[in-house]
């Protein structure tokens, strides 16, 4: 049976509930770079990010993360480890949510932080994650490392339960698929909105593998409330690839990009024509399909689907609408041309 989840807001963007799931990023630059914080916040806005989090690992830093607090009207998280003192800074500079795991807190320190939360109206995210299992939890449950994960977050949330604070989103992760997706599961049934990642997935292939199938899992069993693809890349990759998997799923508008492998029958620079068609679509938020095929043998069977198809076809390419061929144009001006045609469909469709 599904589990109602309780709504919580984070500034103008409300997950849980029958929210659409957002999307999370974290900027890596160091946040007393504050012009360049923003940018990069800004850029992954435009990508589709609903949600930024912040490292904040000093005072300093929680006087930078203030100063961007108020150029940008964008939902921050403020991410705290170690020192409690951080994250009552980080809700006094104005975070709309504070990241924090408990663990690496007293109990009188931490019940400052919920204190100050409540008045300010701040939510927390409780983070758990498998390099930081607790080995009392191992030991009560015989070593299964996921239900040890789930315990021990579920004792942090009767705790801030018992102080009255219940507005919480939950995250337990680990480096490896399986262990996060069995533990979502369990952590899923205790009612908060749930942060979905693989953690510390590695370099960009490895990490959108890992990400896909964990996330892409979970959401499917109508598990998570918010994501973040976690890559060592660019802040950016992270957003594409949240996007990418929400759209495939059909959980969130946007452009289905389809390209063919390509074969020997190919005559054209498929590689180079896929790309910038891709670049071209990929933030449009309708919801469209576009092929690009590297050959006319197959534009209109796997085009057959597509709002809109491309395929090379003796050194110049076949238009397909709806996977019925409508158009032949020179390799010179296809990309131009259909760019044109891309336009006047998406428009049609606003």
């Amino acid at each position: 049976m599904k589990v109602d989840i309780k709504e919580v807001k984070i500034r103008n963007i409300a997950i849980g509930g029958s929210n659409p799931i957002a999307i999370q990023s974290m900027t890596n630059l160091p946040v007393t770079d504050v012009d360049g914080t923003l940018r990069q916040m800004e850029e992954c806005q435009n990508a589709g990010c609903d949600i930024m989090r912040i490292a904040v690992p000093d005072m300093r830093s929680a006087e930078a993360f203030g100063a961007v607090r108020k150029l940008t009207n964008m939902a921050l998280v403020a991410d705290i480890h170690f020192d409690y003192r951080l994250a009552l800074a980080a809700m006094e500079a104005g975070a709309d949510k504070i990241r924090v795991n408990p663990g690496n807190m007293s109990l009188k320190q931490l019940d400052s932080v919920i204190d100050c939360a409540k008045a300010h109206s701040v939510p927390i995210r409780i983070g758990v994650n498998s390099g930081s299992v607790n080995k009392e939890a191992l030991v009560s449950t015989n070593g299964d490392k996921c239900r040890a994960l789930a315990l021990s977050l579920e004792q942090y949330v009767r705790y801030f339960e018992g102080r009255n604070f219940t507005n919480l989103v939950l995250s337990v992760k680990s480096t490896d698929v399986r262990e996060t997706v069995q533990t979502n599961r369990i952590v899923s049934k205790l009612g908060y909105p749930v942060h979905l990642g693989v953690t510390e997935a590695g370099l960009l292939n490895q990490g959108l593998v890992k990400n896909s199938i964990g996330i892409g899992s979970l959401l499917l069993e109508g598990i998570g409330d918010t994501v973040r693809v976690s890559l060592t890349s660019n802040p950016i990759d992270e957003v594409y690839a949240a996007k990418d998997i929400l759209v495939s799923l059909g959980l969130r508008p946007g452009v289905t990009f389809v390209s063919c492998p390509k074969c020997g029958r190919c005559s054209i620079d498929l590689e180079r024509v896929a790309a910038e068609i891709y670049d071209y679509v990929k933030n449009l938020r309708t919801n469209v399909k576009i092929a690009v095929m590297g050959c006319e043998v197959n534009g209109p069977g796997e085009c057959s689907d597509a709002d809109l198809g491309m395929a090379g076809a003796n050194g110049g390419f076949v238009f397909f609408k709806h996977g019925k061929r409508y158009k032949t144009v020179a390799q010179t001006d296809a990309i131009s041309e259909f760019k044109k045609e891309i336009d006047l469909l998406t428009n049609d469709n606003r």
